[in-house]
């Protein structure tokens, strides 16, 4: 008894790599493929930046980060700042002084 034959298979083509992304949509000014993030691995910082209306964010880098990566942080970023800020007018606000509290040391020199 023989071996079988084995079926002439070509082999698979190679998957090609999509490249990612480099340009993305601004957060501020709306405008399409307007953000670039540079990434300079040497100095470990990447550069991300809007032509339309000039906004700017810097951070560091690793060997895996992406430019999507860096779009990501900006995104976090800017929602943090945005929640973090204090409102611009207070809600309720009241023209009557409020009285001071009593102290502590005026308790303690009864006793």
């Amino acid at each position: 008894m023989g071996k079988r034959k084995k079926s002439s298979r070509k082999p698979a083509p190679a998957r090609q790599k999509v490249p990612l992304d480099t340009a993305f949509t601004c957060l501020f000014c709306h405008h399409d493929r307007s953000v670039t993030v540079r990434v300079d691995r040497k100095e470990g910082v990447a550069y991300l930046s809007c032509r339309v209306c000039d906004q700017r964010y810097q951070s560091k880098v690793n060997h895996l980060t992406e430019p999507i990566d860096i779009y990501s942080e900006w995104i976090d970023a800017a929602d943090a700042a945005q929640n973090s800020q204090p409102p611009r007018r207070p809600t309720a606000s009241s023209s009557r002084s409020v009285p001071a509290p009593a102290s502590i040391e005026e308790d303690s020199e009864e006793e």
